[in-house]
């Protein structure tokens, strides 16, 4: 009899163990989450909705800025696999030079998704993002319809190799075709607001008869503003892309015509979600959609 409670203790001791070491044991996995930079508010708001959602199911999440540099993300790479993550969440700053980050982690077999920002190369699990070329499309759509299809227009663009660049300026493209808008620049102020306002003067000394502006991302939208208000050229129509609360504001107050609403809160926690499935055996789809709107003056 004593023999027989022994087995049973030492079988159920066995299976507590098992349990214990499921992969879908919280406190034993790590999900890594490296972001292009910490100083835009769209990113900021990415971490945060990341942030909320490993809060809400228990898991640890560690995170790491890469300053806007691809050898800074090379690093933090490096630096999460050796802390331990099962898992990275990656923004890149770059879609082709985050081959080398992602590199890292494939080699340690290391899964890695993509968020906001493709990899042109490399092998991640899925990617989460809006959709930028139709983001772009209701830009330029929205300029088209305020402009009556005619008028000069200026284009800034984002960071030269980001998969947001070019998707965003493809998108534009496709909202003023079959108009007669008249792109007469098109120059990078690298998604930074300071950047946006130098470019904007810049322009401006040669372009006086400028219509309205689309810039890729709010901070440069903000930034074409203020060189806009400063040349006492407040008719012209700036449209941003974020929807971060800096830009929303100033729809309201009429300084922006308008800005495209990505969810960044959304793919930080879709991330988050996404990279549990996946921890856990679950498929899950290559792409997955976040959806935007245009906002306007109410």
């Amino acid at each position: 009899m004593k023999k027989l409670l022994s087995m049973s203790m030492v079988l159920i001791l066995s299976i507590t163990m098992l349990t214990g070491c499921s992969s879908s044991n919280s406190k034993e996995v790590k999900i890594g989450l490296i972001v292009s930079t910490l100083n835009n508010p769209f990113f900021v708001k990415l971490k945060e909705g990341a942030e909320a959602k490993a809060k809400e199911l228990g898991y640890e999440l560690m995170i790491m800025d890469s300053q806007n540099d691809p050898a800074k993300e090379v690093s933090n790479m490096e630096d999460m696999t050796s802390k331990g993550a099962s898992i990275v969440l990656l923004n890149p700053v770059d879609s082709d030079a985050a081959i080398a980050a992602i590199q890292v982690a494939n080699n340690l077999k290391t899964p890695v998704i993509t968020l906001d920002r493709i990899s042109n190369v490399g092998k991640v699990e899925t990617h989460i993002a809006s959709d930028n070329i139709a983001g772009g499309k209701l830009a330029g759509e929205y300029i088209v319809e305020k402009l009556g299809k005619e008028g000069n227009v200026v284009e800034l663009e984002g960071i030269a190799g980001s998969s947001a660049a070019r998707d965003r300026g493809e998108g534009f493209k496709q909202g003023i075709n079959g108009s007669k808008l008249n792109v007469v620049s098109r120059q990078s102020a690298d998604f930074d607001r300071t950047k946006g306002l130098t470019v904007m003067e810049n322009i401006l000394q040669g372009n006086k008869d400028i219509k309205a502006v689309f810039a890729q991302n709010d901070e440069m939208a903000l930034g074409a503003q203020k060189a806009l208000e400063d040349a006492n050229m407040k008719d012209v129509i700036v449209v941003g892309f974020d929807a971060t609360d800096d830009a929303v504001n100033a729809v309201e107050e009429g300084k922006l015509g308008a800005t495209v609403a990505q969810q960044p809160d959304i793919i930080g926690s879709l991330g988050v979600e996404t990279a549990v499935k996946l921890l856990n055996g679950e498929k899950v789809d290559e792409f997955i959609p976040v959806d935007l709107q245009l906002i306007t003056k109410k």
